[in-house]
């Protein structure tokens, strides 16, 4: 075999077009920003589903003398097609936030009923209506009755974005979490300060001060634990108040010292709130 005596221009097109390309993309990657060199680290934790039996486990060691009751069957309940162990998670996710509020609606109705209140103005300055002009309205359920539309509505929108907050799975992923029906922690509540807000936030909703932050895996543990407990009992215990001021003796542990309220503890607003719809849904038959 003789050499031909020419040249492979094939071969050689080739090689200049691989070098052309090669510093293309040098050329390229060169003139990127950071942000695309250097993508964010988040270290996101393994999803761990909760299964019937961990569900059973934990029953027990939150009241050893009950157990696990569940006559509603609801840990067998395929909630909404996602699988029992996504289900799993929405009802403990559910009970430790219902939980959560409960506790702080024990401690307000407790502090409102006897006579609390901040000593400056609610709305409208110093002539406007103070918070003792709400406290005199009567009990609790009397008082968010008085309370002007407006802070109605910014209560409840305040509320309302904290809950899509936390329901967010991207808010959920800048702090390393899932969502609880997808192998999420129940009950965690993501950062706000590392949620990419462009209004600088001093604090987190949940631990603000940082104090569990080093605290040990068997302490925290056991602080859930007790948070569960104290959740349970404070829902029973808001309940209670509540029924005993809407029907007086109906707890006779707190015969005569719940104020009694005549409203509709179930309606948000009132027809004096003027709102479109609410005297519609006054008239319903459920209130």
């Amino acid at each position: 075999n003789e050499p031909c005596g020419c040249d492979h221009p094939t071969l050689i097109s080739t090689v200049a077009l691989s070098k052309m390309l090669s510093l293309a993309s040098a050329s390229t990657l060169s003139l990127a920003p950071a942000a695309l060199m250097r993508a964010p680290a988040v270290r996101t934790a393994a999803p761990v589903m909760e299964s019937k039996a961990e569900l059973e486990s934990l029953a027990g060691k939150l009241n050893p003398v009950i157990g696990y009751w569940d006559p509603l069957n609801l840990a067998d309940y395929d909630q909404w097609s996602q699988g029992q162990e996504a289900a799993i998670g929405f009802l403990r996710h559910a009970e430790i936030k219902h939980g959560r509020v409960a506790m702080a609606a024990f401690v307000g109705y407790i502090v409102q009923s006897n006579g609390i209140c901040w000593p400056w103005a609610l709305t409208g300055g110093p002539n406007g209506v103070m918070h003792s002009d709400i406290l005199a309205a009567g009990g609790p359920a009397d008082q968010w009755d008085a309370l002007p539309t407006a802070s109605k509505l910014q209560i409840l929108l305040f509320v309302g974005g904290l809950e899509l907050w936390s329901e967010n799975s991207y808010v959920l992923g800048l702090s390393g979490e899932k969502h609880y029906m997808r192998g999420g922690k129940p009950g965690f509540f993501p950062s706000i300060k590392k949620g990419g807000i462009p209004h600088p936030v001093p604090f987190d909703l949940f631990d603000p001060f940082g104090l569990s932050k080093n605290a040990s895996p068997e302490k925290k543990a056991k602080g859930l634990l007790a948070e569960i407990n104290n959740g349970r009992l404070a829902m029973l215990g808001i309940m209670a108040f509540v029924s005993e001021s809407k029907v007086p003796g109906s707890v006779p542990a707190l015969a005569g010292k719940i104020a009694p309220y005549s409203g509709e503890v179930m309606a948000p607003f009132a027809a004096s709130d003027n709102l479109p719809f609410v005297a519609d849904m006054l008239k319903s038959p459920l209130f």
